[in-house]
């Protein structure tokens, strides 16, 4: 799926891929936050994914020019989770925003896991 913004040059269309490399890399970069996760359905383990991987653990949808974003992460231990993911919401919708020029409505964060940092 792809968004599309119209111009007075042309249009531009950006995939949901690039959105959610740039998302993952965002995400990575607030405090409290481990990595992305990656749910096997099947099984229901969470797998800590690594940098190369960031984009599985988020589904972006696009509807209307509109971004619906899920993180799924793992958070460190000892940190408020509430913060964490207030942290991600507000970090990942501004910069997300900015960088692609379409709204984001809504994002799920989803804890999939607690890890202790060395």
């Amino acid at each position: 799926m792809k968004g599309r913004i119209n111009t007075d040059m042309g249009s531009i269309e950006v995939d949901t891929e690039v959105i959610k490399q740039y998302a993952g890399t965002e995400a990575m970069e607030c405090f409290g936050i481990v990595g992305m996760a990656a749910v096997s359905v099947k099984d229901g383990i969470v797998k800590l994914l690594k940098k190369e991987s960031l984009s599985r653990g988020i589904s972006v949808n696009i509807k209307d020019n509109r971004l619906s974003i899920d993180f799924h992460i793992i958070v460190a231990y000892g940190v408020s989770i509430k913060a964490v993911a207030e942290n991600l919401v507000d970090a990942v919708k501004y910069k997300i925003e900015r960088y692609t020029g379409f709204e984001v409505e809504k994002i799920n964060t989803y804890v999939e896991g607690v890890r202790i940092i060395d």
